[in-house]
């Protein structure tokens, strides 16, 4: 399959193109290739800090890690046969769990237990890419949608890198990985409702861009739209493959059906996505939700733990692997697990913390 490309919009006066400093629907290349001629624009400026927010201390690495400091930046490197999970566990009402440790889960992998050898629960500066649905049917929905998404930021750790992607039928990196509130909300205006929905196509070039140019090795994608896929030359099936490559985003995705025509299929394609990614799909009644629910994503993000474990079957024999995670503790009753339903094994890049 080719290699997806985020396209950028024409340059405009009123939308100035932003470049490229180098995805988790509401998911890369070193450089973003431009369609149709369009030239690249010149170097973005250093970013500046986000409201001020109590700082985070980077993690600390386990026996199977090493961490040393390169240019202002934490470097974790682990052993490459560690799978890492980020596993959100909530009770039978829906509460998240946060007191659990790592002898209260039990990981398998095709079904055969595994050890896990590293193990965490801190708020650790992510990777989100936010992925907004541009087409025409969003004119009037954007603005409640953009400051929801802002929001989502701001609750967030005051570390992460975002970047922005809106899309209609083609798709624009509008923004690349920043935490400036004031480039992202910019970039989050730059608002050309029309044409049709290239969700899947857009979903896929972000989760590409988390895996090729992120810092950080947990990823997201926040994902909003209001309609069907109607215009991407990826089917659904190949996005969920292209989205559980080993070390993928968890998605989480709002879907403003409302009138859509096809609402019952959207939803489905929004639920498996963020079943099999480990993330959540939200279907507001009312936009005057979509707020509410990324305050609950952000929650759920700075909440999760990190399980790592060396899998029974090497990576070297490829494959797709299916995942399951049980928790039991003493004071809880049952427990659920929320991680990605499997992967596709294959090779993990260093990650970094920022400093």
């Amino acid at each position: 399959m080719p290699e997806p490309v985020i396209t950028r919009r024409k340059n405009n006066p009123a939308t100035p193109l932003v470049s490229f400093a180098v995805i988790v629907v509401v998911a890369v290349l070193p450089l973003f290739a431009l369609r149709a001629q369009q030239a690249q624009s010149g170097a973005a400026g250093s970013d500046s800090t986000r409201d001020a927010q109590p700082q985070t201390s980077p993690s600390t690495a386990t026996p199977n890690q090493q961490t040393t400091q390169q240019n202002g930046t934490f470097v974790i490197r682990k052993d490459v046969d560690e799978v890492r999970l980020a596993a959100t566990v909530v009770d039978d009402r829906q509460h998240i769990i946060t007191d659990l440790t790592r002898g209260d889960f039990s990981v398998f992998e095709d079904g055969k237990p595994q050890t896990i050898i590293s193990f965490r629960h801190e708020d650790i500066p992510v990777s989100i890419g936010i992925v907004i649905d541009n087409s025409g049917s969003m004119r009037e929905k954007r603005g409640k949608v953009n400051q929801a998404a802002l929001n989502l930021v701001r609750s967030s750790n005051p570390q992460d890198e975002v970047f922005i992607v809106n899309f209609n039928d083609e798709y624009y990196l509008d923004q690349d990985f920043t935490n400036d509130l004031l480039k992202l909300k910019e970039a989050l205006e730059k608002i050309d409702a029309r044409g049709g929905t290239a969700l899947y196509e857009a979903i896929v070039a972000s989760a590409d861009h988390l895996a090729k140019d992120a810092r950080l090795e947990r990823k997201v994608l926040f994902v909003v739209t209001d309609g069907e896929d109607n215009a991407s030359r990826e089917t659904l099936e190949q996005a969920v493959k292209q989205l559980q490559e080993e070390n993928g985003p968890s998605v989480y995705a709002i879907g403003v059906l409302g009138d859509e025509e096809h609402p019952k299929r959207a939803r489905r394609a929004l639920e498996i996505i963020a079943q099999r990614t480990g993330g959540l799909a939200f279907f507001p009644k009312t936009l005057d939700e979509v707020d509410e629910i990324s305050k609950q994503v952000a929650h759920d993000i700075r909440s999760q733990y990190t399980i790592g474990y060396k899998p029974t079957t090497p990576k070297s024999a490829g494959g797709f692997r299916t995942i399951h995670v049980d928790a039991k503790a003493k004071g809880h009753g049952k427990l659920t697990v929320r991680t990605k339903s499997g992967y596709y094994a294959g090779s993990q890049a260093t990650a970094q913390v920022t400093k």
